[in-house]
This record gives C-alpha cells, structure tokens and sequence, in this order.
C-alpha cells in the first residue's frame, strides 16, 4: 500500500475531540468522525434543543433533552416510513412493467405461431 493509502486509512481512525456545551452541561467526547461533521451534528442538534425549547416552553433541560431525543427519533422513523413507501411503490412499478413486458412478448411470440 502507498504511503499516501496507509495516511488515508490512519486517518479514518483518528479520534477527534468534541466539545459539547449544552443545556448548562459541558462535556468533551472523541469520535472517529471527521471534526466539520461533528460540529454539524452538534450544531442540528442545538437547533432541535431551542426548536423544542421554543415549542414548548419547557425550561428543565433533562425533559429538553429527552423530548428532543423523542422527537428526534420520531423524525428518523417518518424518513424510514417514507423511504419503506417509495420503495414499494417503486416495486409496484417495478412489477406492472415487468407484466406488461411479458404480456407483449407473449402477444408477439403467439402471433409468430
């Protein structure tokens, strides 16, 4: 492998610190994630915290917290639905082509007989 190959595998695995200031908490976590995304996640999430904060009028910040992470998951699972729907439409689609492909052909290969 090139040196240049190895340093991009390393570098995948570096750890790379992340504050996290939030709801009166300071903490600092290490991921293997690229810094610029990280600071992404955080900054969505904050976003999702005051969304949620503003929603609300909830002040304690560990119910924050746990309905945002609530309202989170709820968002990740309509995206899952949606996604599930698109591709069983996409199947259904899929399958009356395929039945009109066939039904020709055999319209075809029976007019040749």
């Amino acid at each position: 492998m090139s040196k240049s190959g190895q340093t991009a595998k390393n570098s995948r695995f570096t750890k790379h610190d992340l504050r996290i200031e939030l709801l009166g908490t300071s903490f600092s976590i290490a991921a293997e994630e690229n810094p610029v995304y990280l600071e992404s996640i955080l900054n969505n999430y904050r976003l999702a915290l005051e969304s949620t904060q503003n929603s609300t009028g909830l002040r304690d910040p560990l119910k924050i917290a746990i309905l945002t992470g609530f309202l989170l998951c709820d968002e990740i699972q309509r995206i899952f639905n949606r996604e599930v729907a698109d591709q069983e439409a996409e199947a259904r689609e899929a399958e009356h082509i395929a039945r009109n492909l066939i039904s020709r052909i055999d319209e075809v290969v029976s007019s040749q007989s």
